[in-house]
């Protein structure tokens, strides 16, 4: 999936993602919230949770309004080095959302995160501007999950079918749109998504306090130390390889071909032995971070 760059004017870092126009193959408007034959289900594993959550929080706020407006936010829930698992259990809860719930599902969840996002803005001291609303910052943040959900799918099961990726990458606009992302905003196919992805990826910027809590995450600070000094070696080592190399350059993260080659045997290990087992065993945990969701609204508990 690859496409070449079009020649743009330079801009300041920091700015706000830049949206791509919509391409003249194909006008047919997309309805995310239509049905689709596409099964997601079939395409959702419960490890690339686990590998690939760090490292797409670092595509994320490597845009400096996202990361500032994370590194600045007052809400305290929403920290994950205060709250972790709270933290986890709010992400991986949207992704579950988004990709195979209901309309009632999304406009519920869409509704709590509304409110956890209203004290999220920027003040004067800010170093960026930044709102949590604004929608070209959710579609980059759904750009990194959408890329990183199809770079694992890759690595750990082999690639799809042209048909199934194209169905794939049109159902993950839901990324975006669960919030208040437009449907227009969203790349119109998977050639355009590449040309919006290598814009934006090449402006980047990582500046020294949200790399310093880049580096508090890669180690897993917000855990005791027993878990630490067990993982964060091999937590270091899995965020170095799947982060996009501009990325990795800018983290001071060294790569090395036998690297690439050990977590590749590694990738394609797991992913050999999730396609053998059944479907809602694999999908785990993403399955019951829907189904806790469906359980809290029921019962009229707290969503976020």
């Amino acid at each position: 999936m690859t496409s070449s760059p079009r020649t743009s004017s330079p801009r300041r870092a920091g700015a706000r993602p830049r949206t791509t126009p919509r391409s003249t193959a194909d006008s047919t408007p997309l309805d995310p919230g239509a049905p689709d034959r596409f099964d997601i289900t079939g395409q959702l594993y419960g490890s690339s949770a686990f590998f690939g959550a760090a490292a797409n929080v670092i595509m994320q706020l490597s845009h400096r309004p996202v990361g500032y407006g994370v590194l600045e936010s007052t809400v305290e829930g929403g920290q994950i080095m205060r709250h972790p698992i709270k933290r986890t259990r709010t992400t991986l809860t949207y992704l579950a959302v988004a990709l195979m719930g209901t309309d009632e599902d999304r406009a519920a969840y869409r509704e709590a995160i509304n409110r956890a996002h209203r004290p999220v803005h920027s003040t004067e001291s800010s170093p960026v501007r930044y709102n949590a609303f604004d929608p070209e910052l959710q579609l980059w943040v759904a750009a990194c999950l959408y890329w990183g959900a199809h770079d694992l799918r890759r690595r750990m099961h082999g690639p799809m079918s042209e048909q199934a990726q194209d169905a794939f990458y049109r159902h993950a606009a839901r990324l975006g749109t669960t919030l208040q992302l437009p449907q227009h905003m969203w790349p119109p196919d998977r050639a355009a998504f590449d040309v919006y992805w290598t814009e934006n990826l090449a402006r980047a910027t990582i500046d020294p306090p949200v790399r310093q809590y880049f580096q508090d995450l890669i180690d897993l600070k917000m855990f005791p130390q027993p878990i630490r000094l067990t993982f964060g070696g091999f937590h270091r080592f899995v965020v170095a390889g799947l982060l996009p190399p501009p990325l990795r350059e800018q983290m001071g993260m060294s790569w090395s071909e036998r690297d690439d080659r050990v977590l590749a045997g590694i990738l394609r290990t797991v992913g050999s032995v999730e396609s053998r087992i059944p479907k809602q065993i694999r999908m785990f945990p993403i399955n019951a971070y829907l189904l806790d969701m469906r359980v809290r609204r029921r019962l009229g508990r707290t969503l976020v």
